[in-house]
């Protein structure tokens, strides 16, 4: 008898440890899921303002010339099934055929690759990495340009959009 437990005290051992299944306290309810941000479609301005140029032959006078270009555009954009623009809209005038060799698009986050060509025989792999909203776009990016597997030219560039509307009918 002196090692036996009676009913009464398993059941109070079961509360103090809560091995019972069921508890006083409401489960926690279900934490909601944040919406997707999602980039939309439509006419874009986008802006790209050189931040860093180099080439092995680089002179200071072209290097302070390069940090001054700027370059604007309107474009259309159309997003693919992942909801990111078009490879060719994010290279702009670095690259042509461009591709995503890869990318990552999540809570208002864009990392990505491009593959491109270039005039001649010039391979261009742009890195991207920023932020995007609904209506903004904010990345910089980083572009090498190689001939014959040795690089060639190298720009660094801030790269900001802002959407204006639908775009205009053609």
């Amino acid at each position: 008898m002196r090692n036996m437990i009676t009913a009464p005290a398993v059941a109070s051992m079961l509360i103090l440890t809560g091995l019972t299944g069921c508890s006083p306290e409401p489960p926690p309810a279900p934490k909601e899921e944040e919406a997707p941000i999602v980039m939309l479609a439509g006419e874009w301005q986008l802006t790209r303002r050189t931040t860093g140029y180099n080439t092995p032959t680089v002179t200071p006078v072209e290097y302070q010339k390069a940090l001054k270009q700027v370059v604007e555009e309107k474009v259309c954009i159309t997003l693919d099934k992942d909801g990111a623009p078009a490879a060719d809209i994010l290279a702009g005038d670095e690259g042509s055929g461009c591709s995503f060799k890869d990318k990552m698009l999540r809570k208002g986050r864009l990392i990505a690759t491009l593959s491109c060509t270039s005039a001649g025989k010039s391979s261009v792999e742009i890195g991207l990495e920023g932020n995007y909203s609904a209506d903004t776009l904010t990345l910089g990016t980083a572009m090498t340009k190689t001939e014959r597997g040795k690089p060639v030219l190298r720009t660094t560039r801030d790269f900001t959009g802002k959407r204006l509307g639908d775009c205009p009918a053609t």
